[in-house]
């Protein structure tokens, strides 16, 4: 296939297993994000990918040729880390074209590529500034331009977000989304934030002690989690089953049916929907009340309403399913 397949990838320190027979297809101008928590072995299955780790078992192939016996810089991969990892001593322009020299690019290519790169991320005119004046989303983007600058045949991203601030955060990985679709970069992007995995990705990979268990669009990895922890890695509050999973999807039939049931702090809106509850708590906010309700079957779940009229402890409501923030959990049990 064109683009990146893994088979049955291990990768162990000592032994210990890091990464577990891992298979991953990521074709050609495809967005991939690697997901999962801390110590899941996703940064290691990228440097894996990148030959930066020794391989146990299994290959990486790059458009049918089998890259395991290649070293990284003969891989034609490009790299990009959580730390930005400029060179201090160059200005802007020399960090983006410091792989166009080593790529043997001509000054007559290399000049107008690192213009057309900073262009690109936003960065027109930076060229002679230093690395020191720049602000942590400066910093990372002259090292995106950097690692796209030799027109790479995979972008490896690891965690490459993570160091910034919330707000610069979730601007910067709309910008990359952008960046890495009008470049057609085949691509692995890792982190551990499933909003910026959703923003960013075409396709997710969900990872979790070594092995993915999950992957699709993130459409279909956030309204159907495989199971529980997955769930609740993915930002859902609650997940209800047995008795209560029925008590939902018979009060809101769209839902369909299932095992379990997966519900964010806000799915549930009291504002006189089909799905009678009592109110256990109420905590006053600034736009809206929250609530922990009791459903007719004695589960508490989380609920919010509009900050008037008032709720009190015992108070009877109607509530509705916001659509579009609950998920099925086929087969599980909570």
């Amino acid at each position: 296939m064109r683009g990146l397949e893994v088979r049955d990838l291990q990768v162990r320190f000592g032994s210990t297993a890091a990464v577990e027979h891992v298979d991953l297809r990521v074709p050609e101008h495809v967005v991939t994000v690697i997901l999962g928590p801390s110590g899941c072995g996703k940064s290691t299955l990228l440097r894996a990918i990148a030959g930066l780790e020794p391989i146990a078992g299994g290959s990486v192939r790059f458009d049918d040729v089998d890259q395991s016996g290649t070293p990284v810089h003969r891989r034609g991969f490009g790299l990009m880390f959580q730390d930005a990892q400029l060179f201090e001593h160059m200005d802007v322009a020399e960090n983006v074209a410091y792989g166009l020299r080593r790529h043997g690019w001509p000054a007559d290519r290399r000049t107008p590529r690192v213009a057309e790169l900073l262009e690109l991320v936003g960065l027109a005119g930076f060229g002679p500034r230093r690395p020191g004046t720049l602000s942590g989303g400066e910093r990372q983007r002259v090292a995106l331009a950097r690692a796209l600058a030799p027109e790479p045949r995979l972008l490896l991203l690891d965690e490459p977000l993570s160091a910034l601030d919330l707000a610069l955060r979730v601007r910067l990985a709309g910008e990359l989304r952008e960046i890495l679709t009008a470049t057609g970069t085949t691509t692995v992007f890792v982190t551990h934030d499933h909003e910026e995995a959703f923003t960013v990705a075409d396709h997710v990979a969900v990872m979790r002690g070594g092995a993915i268990v999950q992957h699709g669009t993130p459409r279909e990895v956030w309204a159907a989690p495989r199971d529980v922890d997955t769930a609740r890695f993915l930002g859902y509050a609650s997940v209800l089953g047995g008795t209560t999973a029925r008590v939902l999807t018979d009060a809101f039939p769209a839902l369909g049916r299932s095992d379990a049931v997966a519900l964010r702090r806000d799915s549930l809106r009291a504002d006189g929907g089909p799905l009678g509850a009592t109110v256990a708590r109420v905590a006053p906010g600034l736009a809206e009340q929250r609530l922990a309700v009791t459903l007719s079957d004695g589960a508490e779940v989380p609920a919010v309403a509009p900050n008037t009229p008032p709720l009190d402890v015992g108070d009877a409501v109607g509530l509705s399913l916001v659509p579009g923030t609950a998920a099925l959990i086929g087969g599980a049990s909570a």
